[in-house]
């Protein structure tokens, strides 16, 4: 009987040394797993700090040679991998301006984009345009601002790509940047969908001067009256190409 309870007492005992052994295991596998999560994210953190001390470099270098597309691109990385950093406060105080001028730029070139350049052979002759489309559609198609050189006719500016109400010598009451600035025109006696402006001279240096010319026209198939806006400031007076001899 005394044998049997001290086996008893025996099993009990080991038993109690397994869960403590258990339990000693558990620990040392949380503190391993709580260390290795430590050392994890401190790689991690050191890996972010050098990744983003060698952008901070490259972003100095773009900044310094004027690549400011490429230092958008750069400086939006700093800040977005090392928010609240000291990296990403020294971005921060320039970023800003360069987005402004990236901005900038893509508009300028969208604006130059809107204006066509040729010189090409016309009726006898030569003829030298800058041309530009409404913002708005007649029929289905926007009408064409064309400044025109040609070595006959000398130079004109005309409206192409509708008909137009026009009696004798009409008024257009345009505006130039919002300002009031109003046109005379006329039809051409040869019938083509246009409508001449007179007083091009005039015409070509107020719009080397603007951004954006809203002309009102009136339509013969309707009677309607439309807005058709220009948004010139991407005239380029450079590359609308002169022609020798031509008259004035």
């Amino acid at each position: 009987m005394n044998f049997h309870r001290y086996r008893r007492h025996e099993r009990i005992f080991a038993s109690l040394l397994a869960i403590i052994a258990l339990g000693a295991c558990s620990q040392q596998d949380d503190t391993a797993a709580q260390a290795a999560a430590a050392q994890a994210k401190a790689d991690a953190a050191a890996a972010a700090a050098k990744r983003t001390a060698g952008l901070l470099d490259l972003y100095r270098k773009q900044t310094q040679a004027g690549e400011d597309a490429a230092a958008v691109d750069t400086g939006r990385a700093i800040v977005k991998l090392s928010a609240g950093s000291d990296a990403a406060q020294e971005v921060q105080q320039t970023l800003p301006a360069i987005e402004q001028r990236v901005r900038d730029q893509a508009e300028k070139a969208r604006l130059a984009s809107l204006w066509e350049y040729q010189v090409a052979p016309m009726m006898g002759g030569t003829q030298s345009t800058a041309s530009i489309y409404s913002n708005q559609r007649i029929n289905g198609a926007p009408v064409q601002m064309v400044l025109r050189r040609h070595t006959q006719w000398g130079q004109s500016v005309f409206l192409y790509g509708g008909r137009f109400v026009c009696k004798a010598v009409c008024t257009l009451p345009a505006t130039f940047d919002g300002t009031p600035h109003p046109l005379r025109g006329f039809l051409p006696p040869t019938g083509e969908p246009s409508v001449m402006i007179k007083g091009d001279k005039d015409f070509i240096a107020a719009l080397a001067k603007a951004k954006k010319i809203v002309i009102p026209v009136v339509l013969q198939d309707s009677g309607q009256s439309r807005e058709l806006s220009y948004d010139v400031g991407g005239y380029d007076a450079g590359k609308w190409a002169p022609l020798p001899g031509a008259k004035k």
